[in-house]
């Protein structure tokens, strides 16, 4: 019995000791855990400070860069916002067209098979939205206009269907369809803020300095392959969709790509086009192509094989061909070799006289 009850003092010593040790742990806890806390916050806030200034696009004290609706640039009207249900949906109708053409019209298009591999988009960019990036924001505002290539006043029709048989490498849309509707009101609507005969702020094509030297092919493969190849391939046929139909990134050359008589098959063009939107992502403020960069891989996808168009009709005043028009014959005594790759310059000052 005496056995038995030290035995319990025993165990009840035990638990006393242990409720002892909890209530000064506690007691403790309760004095730091201020501190503590004070502690981590400041560290929280140094960590978090470290990140948000990480994450920042500019310097600390630098100003930050204006946006291009600060700075007066055209802004595209959001389709999403008309009220009018049955107009939104012919609007969107249109945007779909500027950016999915080839899986309406493509080789294996859903509506008729008379188009190429490319989209719209792939040359107007955004669906005709990115600034500097050969966007529609004027349009319609100086069409229809006399053009020099036909000779002829173009309406909004025309000039839709120059690009489906010259980038699209195709043939022309009927006028009269519910998709030629759908594209002329979208390009309409995105340009209706413009006011007619002016030039919206930030389309077409931002300007690129002339080089004192003929672009280089060969320099421009360097290029290429350093800064284009990853996305349009080595062999410049592009990538396709999941779908094996359709291209996320388009065929700079080959029988789906754009024809000889396109925009883009003019060097200064396709330049400019890639100095301020290529690689993908990049924006007039953001280049990572050099001048020369740009010319030189114009130079270099611009003399790799692609479809032929018949142009003998353009151009029938030859004074009024641009600078850098690849085929002659000219109204100047420069060589067909220099308006297509350059030096520009005297050909330029020569225009001038």
């Amino acid at each position: 019995m005496e056995n038995h009850d030290d035995k319990h003092l025993s165990q009840l010593e035990k638990t006393v000791q242990q409720l002892y040790r909890l209530v000064v742990l506690l007691f403790f806890a309760i004095i730091i855990m201020p501190f503590a806390y004070m502690f981590f916050d400041d560290f929280k806030n140094l960590f978090k400070s470290s990140v948000e200034e990480e994450a920042l696009p500019y310097e600390v004290g630098e100003v930050k860069a204006p946006t291009d609706a600060e700075e007066g640039y055209w802004i595209a009207p959001v389709v999403s916002s008309v009220e009018n249900e049955e107009e939104r949906e012919i609007l969107k109708y249109g945007k779909e067209l500027i950016a999915h053409t080839a899986k309406y019209f493509g080789p294996n298009g859903e509506i008729s098979q008379i188009t190429n591999g490319l989209n719209c988009q792939n040359c107007h960019l955004d669906a005709g939205t990115k600034v500097f990036g050969n966007n529609y924001g004027s349009v319609a505002s100086m069409y229809p206009k006399m053009r020099a290539r036909s000779g002829k006043v173009e309406n909004i029709y025309k000039r839709v269907n120059d690009c489906f048989e010259r980038s699209l490498n195709g043939q022309a849309l009927d006028t009269n369809s519910k998709e030629m509707a759908a594209i002329k009101a979208y390009i309409e609507y995105i340009g209706k803020d413009v006011p007619k005969g002016e030039k919206a702020k930030g389309s077409g094509l931002k300007d690129i300095e002339l080089l004192d030297r003929p672009a280089s092919p060969v320099k421009g493969e360097e290029v290429y392959t350093a800064k284009c190849a990853s996305c349009h391939r080595p062999d410049g046929q592009g990538m396709k969709n999941m779908d094996g139909k359709t291209y996320q990134y388009p065929p700079l050359w080959g029988n789906e790509s754009y024809n000889d008589g396109a925009g883009l098959y003019r060097v200064s063009n396709f330049a400019k086009y890639v100095k301020y939107n290529m690689p993908l992502g990049v924006t007039h403020r953001t280049a990572q192509l050099s001048d020369e960069e740009a010319w030189d891989v114009a130079a270099y996808v611009n003399t790799q094989d692609r479809p032929h168009k018949d142009t003998s009709n353009d151009w029938p005043d030859i004074s009024k061909k641009p600078m850098d028009h690849p085929f002659g014959p000219y109204s100047d005594g420069f060589s067909e070799e220099q308006h297509k790759f350059g030096p520009f310059q005297e050909i330029k000052a020569a225009k001038k006289k």
